[in-house]
């Protein structure tokens, strides 16, 4: 028996369980948000008890140590030599990480390299993991990368209609995201169906306020919708999804932007629901616009489902047939009336939902028995995923 500590380090927060395993009991989870802003939030839950504080934070090593001093001080574990493997996820593996790999000093450095392919995590996700390695030097550690689960991608899908060297010289690519969230609900989804992952095909369909579909066949990623970066593919919470890059001069002309990282920004930041609603990017809050009567609102729901329902039917083209589509993440896991929306619009492949069924927030299967195509809903769990990384590498 071991306890297993899940990082997951963003650009302003660290989401952190610790499970035991091989059990995959969560003893502890909890959550700092806001780091680096005024008003940091830190949160902590263990058995019964939940603990919540807040000051300001200013970077993800003092994050770090607040952590330990709180799993010191309320005894969530007896002694730190307890926590025997440590996990963090890691956005961009680029090229180079093909799977995931034990950390050590020159993995650290190359994730902080690979920071150009995103700018926003890859460098807080080094500095964790150095502060881990200095506080817990006895335990096993790993690297989990979003992108591995799309390495077995094949070129037709990852390149990109350029001048091919800039793949050959940059790695100008497709490299997709999510990829262990992916990973995890596309198994599952397996098991559920009490069939062999190797022999499905599975579209699975993570949304949140990041949007991405991939395509996974006989137990491999194939395709995602996520592209060079994670702004690529549907439409999401405040990133536009797939654009015509030749917008992008037209419009920093217009607005007399002379910076490109700007417009990106505005592609990034200020796009998506929250760009075309003008409302919000949570889509809780956009559906209750729209269920108030706003048009604006109402188009980025029906954009939102409408861009959705195009990647599925791409990717079964591409797997020539779907066996199940898989929804998870904030949206896909709790949003039962955009889980029957988009099935809605895809029933020609065989795909029915049941509208009791799919009154939930749990893992389910949501399809009807008449449905040739399961429909199933499962919660993602990232965390449980990365310690069984941990566990399979140490």
């Amino acid at each position: 028996m071991s306890k297993t500590m899940a990082i997951n380090a963003g650009s302003s927060s660290l989401k952190f369980q610790i499970i035991e395993m091989p059990e995959e009991i969560v003893l502890a989870k909890g959550l700092v948000e806001r780091i680096g802003l005024n008003d940091s939030k830190f949160s902590l839950e263990f058995g019964d008890t939940e603990i919540e504080f807040t000051q300001d934070i200013p970077d993800h090593d003092v994050a770090v140590t607040i952590l330990f001093d709180q799993l010191a001080e309320h005894k969530v574990v007896d002694s730190l030599e307890e926590i025997t493997g440590v996990g963090h996820r890691v956005v961009a593996g680029g090229e180079l990480f093909k799977e995931s790999a034990v950390v050590t000093d020159e993995v650290i450095q190359q994730v902080a390299d690979l920071g150009e392919f995103a700018p926003l995590h890859n460098p807080a996700e080094a500095v964790v993991m150095r502060a881990f390695k200095e506080r817990l030097p006895h335990a096993s550690m790993a690297a989990i990368f979003d992108t591995s689960f799309h390495t077995t991608m094949p070129a037709v899908n990852y390149i990109y209609s350029l001048p091919y060297e800039y793949y050959e010289d940059f790695q100008a690519r497709k490299y997709g995201a999510h990829g262990t969230s992916h990973a995890y609900v596309s198994r599952r989804a397996a098991e559920m169906l009490g069939k062999p992952y190797e022999e499905l095909k599975i579209i699975t369909c993570h949304l949140g306020n990041g949007a991405s579909i991939t395509a996974v066949q006989n137990g491999k990623s194939v395709d995602t919708s996520m592209g060079f970066t994670p702004l690529a593919g549907v439409t999401m919470g405040t990133r536009t999804g797939d654009i015509d890059a030749s917008l992008l001069p037209f419009l920093m002309d217009k607005l007399g932007i002379t910076d490109v990282n700007e417009m990106v920004n505005i592609l990034n930041k200020k796009s998506g629901l929250l760009g075309i609603s003008g409302v919000s990017s949570d889509m809780r809050d956009v559906e209750n616009a729209a269920g108030e009567g706003n048009e604006r609102a109402q188009l980025a729901l029906d954009i939102f489902v409408n861009r959705v329902q195009k990647y599925i039917g791409q990717y079964v083209a591409v797997m020539n047939g779907v066996d199940a589509i898989v929804f998870t993440a904030g949206i896909g896991e709790n949003s039962a009336t955009t889980r029957a929306a988009i099935i809605n619009g895809v029933t020609t492949f065989g795909c029915d939902i049941d509208p009791e069924r799919n009154n939930t927030r749990k893992e389910a299967i949501v399809s009807s028995d008449a449905a040739k195509v399961a429909v199933i809903n499962i919660p993602t769990d990232e965390e449980m995923e990365i310690a069984r990384e941990v566990e399979r590498l140490k």
